[in-house]
């Protein structure tokens, strides 16, 4: 549970609010890299209208979110999989400070792309767990 409120605190001002009290982890993980693919998108619009104050806003909000997936994670449980996605939120907060500091859509670019494919692999997490097993809620 512990990992649950701190992933909730990171959510911040997500725009999909109904539903976060009573969603599942793998719900609340996927509407958290909703929130972040969004944000990311978002500051690749103020890069392109030379926004800066918002393109700031935009990442500062992807970077929350970033530390709050990281810091969610378990590493008893998860093993190298932690390990290796803690690694990777390392790297994209990096890369988002390179983003803020320079404009740089291409990284950007690549941010986006490596989320997506992590958010795209949540996806398929409910069908892994036994029905019997699953949580209310959790569909698939």
């Amino acid at each position: 549970m512990r990992a649950n409120s701190r992933a909730i605190q990171s959510y911040g001002d997500v725009k999909v609010s109904s539903g976060v009290a009573t969603a599942n982890n793998v719900q609340l993980i996927q509407m958290l890299f909703d929130g972040l693919l969004e944000s990311l998108s978002t500051a690749r619009g103020h890069i392109q209208h030379k926004n800066i104050t918002e393109k700031s806003k935009a990442i500062a909000r992807a970077s929350r979110i970033v530390i709050g997936l990281q810091g969610a994670l378990d590493f008893e449980k998860g093993g190298d999989l932690a390990n290796n996605l803690n690694e990777l939120y390392s790297y994209v907060t990096r890369r988002l400070f390179h983003v803020n500091a320079h404009n740089d859509l291409v990284v950007l670019d690549e941010i986006h792309g490596l989320m997506r494919e992590i958010r795209d692999a949540w996806e398929g997490v409910p069908s892994l767990v036994p029905a019997s097993n699953r949580p209310a809620g959790m569909m698939n």
